[in-house]
Parts: C-alpha cells; structure tokens; sequence
C-alpha cells in the first residue's frame, strides 16, 4: 500500500513534466564562453569547475542590499538569470531563542510552499528556521511555468547554472545569519534541495551541521534512473549519455565533494528511503560510503518508506527527530 501512495503521489506531477530538446548552453554557466552547443565543451568546463573553489564562492553581499523585516530576508541574488522574478532571494523565517543557532532549509524540486510544520518544530527546539525559495521556486518562479525546468531539465548548461545559484544564494544567506550574530549555522536539504544543501556544507566551513535529506551523490544518476526525471532522461536518450551527463554536471557530484564533507566540524546527518524510487538506495548508499572512505563516519537513519512518503507519520517524526538530535551535536 505505502508503494502504491507514492506512485500516485508521483504520477500528480508527471502532467506538467514534458520531454523538450535536449540543450548545451555553454555560456550559462560560464559566461566568459562563446555561445555554444559543444558537449565537449561544457564537459571540459563543468570538470574544471569542480575542483575550482572560486565556482561556489559567492562576491560578498552589502549590508544596505539585505531586507531583514516581519519575518522575512530578502537579498539580489549573486548570479542574477534572465528572469527578473528570479534575481531576489526570498526566505521566510522564524525565531527561536535568541541568536545562538540558525537553520537554513532547502526544499524539493517543484515546492510551491514552505513547511510551517517544520518551521515550528525546530524553532520550537530554540532553533531559528530559515526556509529560502531556491531559484525558480515560489516567489521566484518563470512567469506561467508549470513545471520548474529551469533548475533541472534537459538543458544541461541551464541546470548546472541555476544549481550553482542555489548554491551561491545559501552561501550567502550563511554569511548574513553569521553577521548578524548567528553563533551557529546548519543547513538541512530535502531531495534536490540535499544536493544544494550538500555542496553549500562542502564550500562553506562556517556549516556546522548539515542533515541531507533523500540524498545521493551524482544527481546525473539520479536524473537517469529515477522516478520523478523520466521525462529528462527520455529528452536526452540518443543524444547525451549517462557518462557524459555526469562528467557535465560534474560540480553537482557530491561524491566528488566527499572529502570536504567530511571535513572536521561538520555534523552530517543522513535520512535516506529504502522504498525510494526517486533517487535509487543504491545511489545514496555510494555517497554515505564515499564519506565514510574520506575517513568520516556520519549519522545514517534509514526508513521503511518511499521518497514522498517520507512526508506520512511515522516517518517524518522519525526523520525530525534524527535532525534535532543532530544539530544537539553540532
């Protein structure tokens, strides 16, 4: 039965999930390119960036640009799109005690809402919850966009960019909780959001917890084999293969960023699916065990659930409580 709930669950979104053109679009993501529709190209770049710090470092953002008013922080984004809805970040939060640890929350691709559940219930721990819009998402979203393929598609350029984004976007929201006097910051992803929350944990040493949520490392894997990216695996079928997707999206790899994951002083928390047919338990077995063999042996909760299900009693108390006692630790 509970398999049952989540394919229903996820066949609801497969009516605005379309197969388009597959798309390279090298300078999206690095604009000092010409135009292009090299794969090659973009693979070279993406594999260079992966090792390159500066690609996930964001330019600092200036005090007077920060609005901080009736629970929410409003920035510019560091990497403005061609979408002007997209170029604010938006984040709603809520207090918890004073200004000792904060939490930023990065959701699933194609939230339309924040969790005020969650919201109360890490704030109701002392925590204060920080739930951003990751780009295209709520606030953000493509002006009639049914579906949010500008983060995730079949353009492979555009992916790698607007991920990058809400990398550079987290990034930034942790520099202004540290400046306004956060004594700790963690970080907590779900689904597409594990992969922001991951690398934004991996780049940034002032992440003192990160709890990943429904997470694996090569999101190229997981857009192959999973449930919910169906339709961008059948765009890209004869035209790109898996080896070359992954070596494109190389800089989304956390498997690559392992080493920094595990990283002394990061508490890192994983709630994974046994059932899950969104990102595969194999996948995210490989990204537990590539921490583990970058010499660190992180928190590991496993559930009897499916990727949606998660969201159903009793699992999601299960996954609540891994996470609180987790940033008790951090």
């Amino acid at each position: 039965m509970l398999d049952l709930w989540d394919e229903r669950r996820a066949a609801r979104g497969d009516a605005a999930k379309r197969p388009m053109r597959p798309a390279i679009d090298v300078d999206l993501p690095f604009p000092d390119a010409a135009p292009s529709s090299d794969l090659d190209a973009l693979c070279e770049r993406a594999e260079a960036a992966a090792d390159d710090p500066a690609f996930f470092t964001p330019a600092p953002i200036a005090a007077e640009e920060v609005w901080w008013q009736d629970g929410w922080i409003s920035i510019p984004s560091p990497l403005p799109s061609d979408v002007e809805t997209n170029n604010t970040v938006h984040a709603s939060v809520v207090e918890g005690e004073g200004r000792g640890h904060a939490l930023i929350v990065f959701h699933h691709w194609n939230a339309r809402e924040r969790s005020s559940r969650l919201a109360r219930y890490f704030a109701g721990k002392g925590v204060t919850v920080v739930q951003i819009a990751m780009p295209f998402h709520m606030e953000r979203r493509r002006p009639g966009a049914e579906n949010v393929d500008d983060i995730l598609s079949a353009n492979l350029g555009r992916t790698l960019r607007s991920m990058r984004q809400a990398v550079l976007d987290g990034r930034a929201l942790v520099g202004i909780l540290r400046d306004v006097g956060f004594e700790r910051v963690s970080v907590l992803g779900m689904s597409l959001g594990s992969w922001v929350a991951g690398l934004v944990a991996a780049h940034d040493e002032r992440v003192g917890c990160a709890g990943l949520f429904l997470s694996a490392g090569s999101l190229a894997d997981m857009v192959w084999t999973g449930r919910a990216t169906r339709h961008v695996r059948a765009s890209l079928d004869g035209v790109v293969e898996l080896a070359q997707l992954r070596r494109a999206w190389a800089p989304l790899d956390l498997t690559r960023h392992a080493p920094k994951l595990a990283r002394c002083g990061l508490t890192l928390q994983f709630v994974l699916a046994r059932r899950d047919t969104v990102v595969l338990p194999n996948l995210s077995e490989q990204l537990v065990g590539a921490v583990r063999q970058a010499g660190e042996d992180p928190r590991v909760r496993w559930l009897d659930c499916g990727h949606y299900s998660l969201s159903l009693p009793p699992y999601i108390l299960g996954a609540g409580r891994s996470m609180a006692a987790a940033l008790a630790t951090a």
